[in-house]
């Protein structure tokens, strides 16, 4: 099968299309045939070594967490979906040496939602990854009806993503992003303000009474200012940043279906909230399996403003 993959770690140009060996469906998993899969900061950091020491792949590896397709081959146990049935979903993220996949001509997911008819195959390609972090990051901080919570980055993949399930979930948003992303902030329900030195006297003023919980999604290095507008660590969440343990702030890396039995609680609301047209994926690129490069380098300008996806 034709797949995205890199046989040693480097720039973007190192990634090419390759002729790789099928996967198959184990006990309860599914393949899918693939029509769009997602590009996260985690699929650059392992093409360009980051990772390498702490999450090793075998080389030449496929990249790719999340995608969305037709089924075409049901494990041992599913009996929630057939061949045929159109499905967005993730990959086991829990299994060593896994970590990739999706961004191939078939894919293995370990979660999977029913594709909502209100999102394209893109838009689906691109979602289950970045709703699986916000879904469990929201979870952490415990945001529901009354809480007030700071997004920092985020009009990026996973903050989109958490912008509008907290709103789902009766929360008011305040979200930090480029000004030139504000109105689209405010289209998905949150209160812009500009990220960058004074930001707790912007968020105050926002919110005189202070904030309940914040969510990194950028780790630009400000945890200090996130803890001291939080008013303790133990409010802060971030997805991304390295040094959170020097801020007493709680780090959360996507632990998988193969982990997390509530990955696929956060599939399946999102898909409702699609449904009813309270959730959507904002797609910040597409690009073809060839151009996959491409891809690459917009994320890391971490710029992008919603998802990056390859489309098959």
């Amino acid at each position: 099968m034709r797949a995205l993959t890199f046989a040693t770690y480097g720039p973007p140009s190192v990634l090419e299309v390759a002729d790789m060996p099928e996967p198959h469906a184990g006990p309860g998993q599914i393949r899918v045939a693939v029509r769009a899969s997602g590009v996260t900061p985690s699929d650059c950091g392992l093409r360009a070594g980051k990772f390498r020491d702490m999450m090793p792949v075998s080389l030449p590896h496929v990249l790719g967490v999340d995608a969305a397709g037709v089924v075409d081959e049901v494990g041992t146990g599913v009996t929630d979906v057939r061949p045929g049935d159109a499905v967005f979903g993730i990959i086991n993220l829990a299994e060593l040496g896994q970590l990739g996949g999706a961004s191939a001509e078939y894919a293995v997911l370990s979660a999977w939602a029913p594709k909502p008819d209100a999102l394209s195959w893109e838009q689906a390609g691109g979602a289950a990854a970045n709703v699986e972090t916000a879904a469990r990051s929201l979870d952490l901080l415990k945001v529901g009806t009354g809480t007030t919570l700071l997004i920092e980055g985020a009009a990026g993949g996973v903050g989109t993503a958490a912008v509008q399930l907290a709103v789902a979930r009766g929360a008011r948003v305040i979200g930090t992003a480029s000004p030139h992303n504000h109105e689209f902030l405010a289209g998905l329900g949150a209160e812009a303000t500009t990220y960058g030195p004074g930001l707790g006297e912007r968020v105050g003023a926002l919110a005189p009474d202070g904030v309940d919980a914040v969510l990194d999604c950028v780790g630009s290095g400000s945890l200090p200012d996130l803890v001291e507008i939080a008013g303790s660590p133990d409010r802060v969440v971030t997805t991304v940043d390295a040094k959170a343990a020097e801020y007493g702030v709680h780090l959360t890396r996507s632990a998988g279906p193969g982990a997390d039995p509530q990955a696929l609680d956060g599939l399946t609301t999102a898909a409702a909230l699609a449904e009813q047209g309270r959730f959507t994926v904002p797609i910040a690129g597409a690009f073809t399996l060839e151009n996959a490069a491409e891809a690459h380098r917009l994320s890391e300008t971490g710029h992008a403003r919603g998802k990056i996806v390859i489309i098959h």
